[in-house]
């Protein structure tokens, strides 16, 4: 196992920071009423999940590395029903959404392996 020395090493941080960038593009192209509505939200929470991955990462208090976790975990679920919404509205095609909320739910995935093995004692 390579040594997680900094927040970039994280490979699911480096998903989360490709899937912003993603989410992002594919909002700017919502109609221009949505632009400061359901895009604005849903660019806020992609980024958001990095962010909190960032912000919590090898704190020495084990309490706020797993409640950054959770912050993570929480933000990915709200990009995820941002999405629903841009889908039923039929800003997304079905592939895109789909293929969006499958990997949103292998980094959910990731998360919870680290917040187990934070929580078990072992460090990253």
């Amino acid at each position: 196992m390579a040594k997680v020395s900094r927040v970039g090493d994280l490979i699911v941080y480096r998903r989360l920071v490709e899937l912003h960038l993603r989410v992002h593009d594919l909002s700017l192209k919502f109609p221009r009423l949505e632009l400061y509505e359901l895009g604005s939200q849903v660019r806020r929470s992609s980024n958001s999940a990095p962010a909190n991955v960032a912000e919590g990462f090898n704190n020495k208090h084990k309490k706020i590395y797993l409640e950054s976790l959770s912050r993570a975990m929480g933000e990915i679920r709200e990009t995820q029903h941002h999405l629903m919404i841009a889908h039923r509205k039929e800003y997304l095609p079905k592939e895109t959404y789909e293929d969006l909320i499958n990997q949103y739910n292998e980094c959910s995935r990731m998360l919870r392996a680290i917040d187990r093995t934070i929580d078990a004692g072992s460090s990253l």
